[in-house]
C-alpha cells in the first residue's frame, strides 16, 4: 500500500511504498536549492518516517538530475535565507540549529537505514544532507563539492563532522578550504560515496539497494547503527559494552529465531521486526 506524506512543501514529496519511504527535493529548474519551505517539510516527512511502522528504510534524493545545490545564493545575495540573517542575530541561529537537528540529525540519528541517492550534482548543505545520511549511491557522472568557501560562509548542516569522520581532519580541511569540484570515482576511492553506477543503472541499483534494506531486520539494523555511530566517539571500552547489550537483546527476538530456522531450511528469512 502506498502512502503519501502532507509535508506542507510544494518543493518536497514523501512517498511510502512496500517499506520504503522516498523522500525527493523537488525544485529542478534550481537544481533543488534550498529553501525555508523545502527544509520545512523535509523536517515534517522525517519526523514522520522515524517513527512509522510502515517505513523501514528512507531515501533522501532529488528531481530533474540533481541531488542538492545546496543554499539559494541568489536569496542569499537577497537577504533572505541561510546567509541573509534574520529578524535578530538571536532568533536565527535558533531556528538554524533547530532545523539542523531535525534533518540531518534526524538523517544520522534515526534507528532505520537512510540512503542518499544522488541522480547528479550535491554541493553545500545539499552534500552535507547527502553525509548524513548512512550511505550514498550516486550516478557516475555526479560531482560533488563542498562549496561554502566560494560565498564566504563556514559550512552548515554536519557536513563538517560527517566529512570528517568519512575522509579525517586533514582532508576534509582541503576540501573546505578549496572546494574544488570531485567527481565519483574520486568519491568512492575516499570512501565518501558507497556506490557509483552508470545512468541505464542508477535508479534500479538504489532501488535495490533500499529494497533489501526495507527486507532486513529492523531490530539489528537499530543496534548497528547505533552501536557504530556511539564507537565514532566512544572508546572500544564503551563499544564493547554496547555490542554485548545489543547483541544479547537481538538474540532474543523472534527475527532472530526465524533466521536461524530460514537458515537451516535454506530459505530467506522473513523478518517482522519483532
Amino acid at each position: 500500500m502506498t502512502r503519501t506524506i502532507e509535508t506542507g512543501s510544494q518543493h518536497l514529496t514523501a512517498v511510502i511504498d512496500d517499506g520504503v519511504a522516498v523522500i525527493t527535493m523537488d525544485r529542478p529548474e534550481r537544481r533543488n536549492a534550498m529553501t525555508g519551505d523545502m527544509l520545512s517539510g523535509l523536517a515534517i516527512a522525517l519526523a514522520d518516517v522515524e517513527t512509522a511502522d510502515d517505513v523501514r528504510c528512507v531515501v533522501l534524493t532529488g528531481a530533474g538530475g540533481a541531488f542538492c545545490a545546496g543554499g539559494d545564493v541568489k536569496g542569499f545575495a537577497e537577504g533572505d535565507g541561510a546567509g541573509g540573517g534574520g529578524s535578530s542575530w538571536d532568533a536565527g541561529v535558533h531556528e538554524q540549529r533547530i532545523s539542523h537537528h531535525k534533518t540531518s540529525g534526524v538523517l544520522y540519528n534515526m534507528p532505520k537505514p537512510t540512503l542518499a541517492a544522488l541522480p547528479g550534482p550535491a554541493a553545500g548543505a545539499g552534500l552535507s544532507l547527502a553525509l548524513a545520511c548512512d550511505m550514498r549511491i550516486a550516478i557516475d557522472s555526479a560531482i560533488i563539492t563542498t562549496a561554502f568557501a566560494r560565498v564566504g560562509l563556514a559550512g552548515d548542516y554536519g557536513g563538517t563532522w560527517f566529512l570528517t569522520q568519512l575522509v579525517g581532519p586533514a582532508k576534509a580541511k582541503e576540501l573546505y578550504f578549496l572546494p574544488e569540484r570531485m567527481d565519483m570515482a574520486t568519491a568512492l576511492g575516499l570512501g565518501i560515496v558507497n556506490r557509483v553506477v552508470p545512468a541505464e543503472d542508477y535508479e534500479s541499483s538504489w532501488r535495490d539497494v533500499a529494497a533489501r534494506l526495507a527486507a532486513g531486520p529492523p531490530i539489528a539494523y537499530r543496534y548497528m547503527k547505533e552501536n557504530i555511530n556511539r564507537s565514532v566517539t566512544g572508546e572500544l571500552s564503551t563499544t564493547l559494552d554496547l555490542e554485548s547489550t545489543h547483541h544479547r537483546h537481538t538474540g532474543t527476538t523472534a527475527d532472530h529465531k526465524e533466521a536461524s530456522k530460514a537458515f537451516v531450511d535454506k530459505r530467506e528469512p522473513v523478518f517482522e521486526g519483532h
